[in-house]
């Protein structure tokens, strides 16, 4: 997966250990490190006749997930996008990281999307129950 080297906490317990503002972060540069890609894989399948139309909406379904998601985050947070971009930009995996996830298999890529779809998520559930621990968490 083109994020494998990004460092992640393993397992809810070490997520937990981690503040609120570096979680935050860590969201926001996954779901940044998935904008690219994902604009990629849709023009690729937008290519193949044979999928179905539902398909297709699918994919782009998920991109404006992703993007909204990460929009949300940030306004959430209060963490101007520019200081992500700008790290981003600064680094210099990025550019081998859109590289690796454009030579991926389908499979593969959806399998990747999906690890990190699942850690975005459970980091998000720990942010909430820290935010609003009335929530039963």
């Amino acid at each position: 997966c083109h994020t494998s080297g990004m460092l992640t906490p393993n397992g809810k317990e070490y997520a937990q250990k981690i503040p609120r503002e570096e979680l935050t972060h860590l969201i926001l540069k996954l779901l940044q490190a998935w904008k690219e890609p994902l604009s990629h894989f849709n023009q690729h399948i937008e290519h193949h006749q044979e999928l179905p139309d539902d398909s297709l909406s699918k994919a782009k379904q998920i991109s404006n997930m992703v993007h909204e998601l990460k929009t949300g985050v940030e306004k959430s947070m209060g963490i101007i996008s520019n200081s992500l971009n700008g790290m981003a930009s600064s680094e210099g995996p990025g550019l081998s990281i859109s590289n690796e996830a454009n030579m991926m298999s389908d499979s593969d890529f959806i399998h990747c999307f999906r690890r990190d779809s699942n850690k975005v998520q459970s980091y998000l559930k720990i942010l909430k129950c820290r935010i609003m621990p009335e929530n039963s968490c």
